[in-house]
């Protein structure tokens, strides 16, 4: 989810590299497990592709010094309206037409536009298609012709 790169400045800023995006990871208040503990974080600012933070209890460049290399983690997020690509691989893909069964998911494929569903032929669907879920099963609304059958 994130490390913690070098201090920057003198009073206990600390330049991170945070993968997520999701906002509320980059807020005040929020908590990030790591090897050695908790760290909240205290305030926080964009600095390029990165950010500068600051954790409670972290006064000086010494003591953020001391976290250089920290791997922050943070628990999942509930959120029912995410697609996990460890729900979607493996599940059949179903029409929400009908019910009928398209294919298995092999794979998410990261793509900018939207990211596809590669089916076990290798139909690739965007993933916007999907419109329902339920455990080992993703339902899709496809426009007609995208997949054959």
């Amino acid at each position: 989810m994130g490390r913690v790169l070098r201090p920057h400045g003198l009073h206990g800023d600390a330049v991170v590299e945070l993968v997520s995006n999701r906002p509320e990871r980059a807020e005040a208040g929020a908590v990030f497990d790591t090897d050695a503990g908790a760290l909240r974080l205290q305030s926080v600012r964009r600095f390029g592709s990165r950010w500068l933070m600051r954790f409670e209890g972290v006064a000086g460049r010494q003591e953020a010094d001391a976290l250089r290399g920290t791997v922050l983690r943070a628990p999942a997020i509930h959120d029912d309206q995410a697609l996990w690509v460890h729900e979607l691989v493996g599940a059949d893909a179903v029409r929400s037409s009908d019910g009928t069964s398209v294919g298995r998911v092999a794979a998410v494929v990261s793509n900018p536009a939207s990211d596809l569903l590669e089916l076990e032929d290798g139909t690739l669907v965007p993933a916007r298609f999907v419109v329902g879920r339920r455990p080992g099963q993703v339902e899709l609304d496809v426009p007609a012709g995208l997949i054959d059958g």
